[in-house]
């Protein structure tokens, strides 16, 4: 297992010189005002933004995305959520493929987490303590006895400053936020930019960059549910699902990786070949009873253990549509998700209920609970070091 995860080393982590800082609005900050671009020629805008109600008292935009081909990404300032994405099908008929909401009272009202930036820490952290440089830090428990998705208030609870990006052949959405020294319990002023870039192949690519004034742990994603047949058209189980990764890691009954690194050969955590998602989604083994479903990490393969490259992490295909979403990632796992915990009580953006099974997440990420565990790839992040992490979702359909 050497040669696919790095031994306590911070894989993402590079050197900054002193001029290079990184600037961010405070939590709860104003909306930036963003410009409509209108392409040459007189073709439709790129980007435009429209007021999304408010949360708090505080303003919330949405900004919509599009490209050259009809794809639209639309993407809020609470949360930097994702709050939907229309691709079009075999056939040219566009549909929305991730799960969401109509309005921002439904994403402060719920906590699904439905296409939000995660962070600080990216999944669980058992009993919401680590330990960092001989000192323990005791963050906020939010998920039984463990600490998710970065407590309490986590990043997908806080309004992003925004700023458009417009292009002639992409559409941008840089957002800003930085986090507290303490918040969550986490250590460290953290300023945060997050950019979502639509282009003109049907890819939306999301880079995260970060830097700190004192030692933390970092672990950003992207937590979008996708439905690659359209939202709120049943379970993804027919869907099929393939993963280039070899291993990954067991979690107990908290689902906290054991610290194992696992081969899934045998077992129904194998997709390294094509798979129907609900295929072995019923086995009875002791991990799929722990999460209900699937909910584990997987081990991405890489050719060595400092190895940062963009690699295809997996993909997913619709046969009805004929709809593909390919995962490509600098990050060394993905979480997969089968949204086992929605349990039909809320409806969704079309007004359709959600139930268990209706969508399937890729967060591309670091292990779970890393740092509580030597042997994963390092989440630290240490003054004058920038984190620096790139995921792409891009769309086709054969």
């Amino acid at each position: 297992m050497g040669t696919f995860f790095s031994r306590g080393k911070r894989i993402r982590a590079v050197a900054l010189g002193s001029a290079a800082v990184l600037t961010a609005g405070a939590a709860l900050g104003s909306v930036a005002t963003a410009t409509t671009p209108t392409m040459a020629g007189g073709a439709p805008t790129r980007i435009m933004e429209q007021p999304f109600g408010a949360v708090a008292g505080h303003p919330v935009a949405l900004y919509t995305l599009t490209n050259a081909h009809g794809m639209e990404v639309r993407i809020m300032t609470y949360g930097g959520i994702i709050q939907s994405i229309k691709v079009p099908d075999r056939n040219g008929q566009l549909a929305d493929v991730v799960l969401g909401f109509a309005h921002v009272a439904d994403y402060v009202k719920s906590s699904p987490y439905f296409g939000a930036i995660i962070g600080r820490y990216g999944n669980r952290i058992a009993k919401g303590a680590f330990t960092l440089d001989g000192k323990t830090y005791h963050l906020s428990i939010n998920n039984g006895v463990n600490s998710l998705h970065g407590g309490t208030t986590g990043f997908d609870k806080q309004i992003w400053q925004a700023t458009a990006l417009p292009g002639t052949t992409s559409a941008g959405l840089e957002l800003t936020y930085t986090s507290p020294n303490g918040s969550n319990g986490y250590p460290g002023t953290l300023p945060v930019v997050v950019t979502y870039t639509l282009t003109d192949d049907n890819a939306l690519h999301i880079q995260y960059r970060a830097t700190t004034d004192a030692p933390t742990v970092l672990n950003l994603t992207n937590h979008s549910y996708f439905n690659l047949a359209g939202e709120g058209t049943g379970t993804v189980y027919n869907q099929v699902l393939q993963l280039n990764a070899d291993y990954y890691t067991p979690a107990d009954a908290t689902q906290i990786p054991t610290g194992v690194i696992a081969p899934v050969a045998g077992t129904p955590f194998d997709f390294t070949h094509p798979t129907a998602i609900g295929a072995r989604i019923r086995d009875g083994v002791e991990q799929i009873l722990f999460a209900q479903g699937y909910d584990h990490n997987w081990v991405l393969n890489r050719p060595s253990p400092t190895d940062t490259s963009l690699i295809l992490a997996g993909s997913i295909h619709d046969p009805r549509s004929g709809r593909t979403l390919e995962v490509y990632t600098t990050e060394p796992g993905v979480q997969v998700y089968t949204a086992n915990f929605i349990t039909g009580t809320f409806a969704g953006v079309s007004g359709k209920v959600y139930r268990q099974g209706d969508a399937i997440t890729m967060e591309t990420q670091h292990y779970p609970d890393s740092p509580n565990h030597p042997n994963f790839p390092s989440t630290v992040l240490r003054p004058g070091q920038q984190f620096d992490s790139t995921t792409i979702f891009k769309f086709s359909a054969i």
